[in-house]
């Protein structure tokens, strides 16, 4: 069950900043991106599940916001709440140019447009995801989103205290890492970019879907968000004429490799809507 991968995931990352306390800064940095960023990762997509209430069902949300902060414990950065508040706004209005905060910004789409600039913009993704929201779709502040920020410097700072700074350190420069350049990334890009023209969401059906909790099975998610991740292979099965006869990907490393190397796939490779936002007659609710 989720609440025990979880636990588990947390143990095992506060026990390798205490393995990693005395080791030398290159294999700190080296185990950050080969294994801590990818346990981190796979708690970033545990954090998407909760986020959709499919850890504990939509009747308990304090026990889904609790596992959540649990969860975003060895991420370093607070987000358990934040992403709640703008990823359900994604599924609700996908492609709206200024609620959907997963679409690439046009400056973005202007400066990193080739082989060398999408490669440095992709080995920076986790800043894009981070910033963007504060200029595309700006929201106030919560009261839980205070909570997630103190749990992370209380955590952070028992970390420190323990382990110095290799162990913050560690946790944070792999959740950054692991948003970049690395295989368990590339849900990112093959999720919702275009690579044909007649298609704007496109599932994975590779090995990595047991660390990232099924989230390749994309076309699946958006049609049944409330149906959790573990159980997305059977609505493949139950109605495979839906989903085989799409377009998919079998390898996220490829899907890194042709989004840098193809001159046809950029930013602006997403369907983009005009935004509903202070359209006359239309009622838009966000979170």
């Amino acid at each position: 069950m989720m609440k025990y991968s979880v636990l588990c995931a947390v143990v095992v990352q506060i026990a390798a900043c205490f393995m990693l306390r005395e080791s030398p800064w290159w294999l700190v940095f080296l185990a950050a991106y080969t294994f801590g960023g990818t346990i981190n990762h796979s708690m970033e997509l545990a954090v998407h599940e909760i986020s959709h209430c499919l850890a504990f069902g939509v009747s308990r949300p304090y026990a889904n916001r609790a596992l959540g902060f649990l969860a975003n414990l060895p991420i370093g950065v607070p987000m358990s709440i934040s992403f709640r508040k703008y990823h359900l706004d994604h599924h609700r209005y996908q492609g709206d140019e200024k609620i959907d905060v997963d679409l690439p910004t046009r400056t973005e789409g202007l400066l990193f447009f080739n082989t060398i600039t999408k490669f440095i913009w992709l080995f920076f993704q986790s800043l894009a995801y981070s910033l963007r929201p504060f200029f595309v779709n700006p929201k106030p502040m919560t009261k839980w989103e205070a909570v997630n920020i103190f749990n992370q410097l209380l955590f952070l700072s028992i970390m420190y205290y323990f382990t110095g700074w290799r162990g913050p350190v560690y946790l944070i420069i792999g959740s950054l890492l692991a948003m970049g350049i690395h295989p368990v990334a590339g849900h990112f890009i093959s999720e919702h970019y275009m690579f044909s023209e007649a298609q704007e969401t496109y599932s994975y059906y590779g090995s990595l879907n047991m660390l990232a909790f099924n989230v390749g099975f994309h076309m699946e998610h958006h049609d049944f968000p409330y149906i959790p991740g573990c159980r997305l292979p059977q609505v493949t099965a139950i109605a495979p004429e839906f989903y085989l006869n799409m377009k998919y990907h079998w390898s996220w490393s490829s899907v890194l490799y042709n989004f840098v190397t193809d001159p046809a796939v950029t930013c602006f490779s997403r369907t983009k809507r005009p935004t509903l936002l202070n359209r006359p007659g239309v009622e838009v609710k966000t979170h």
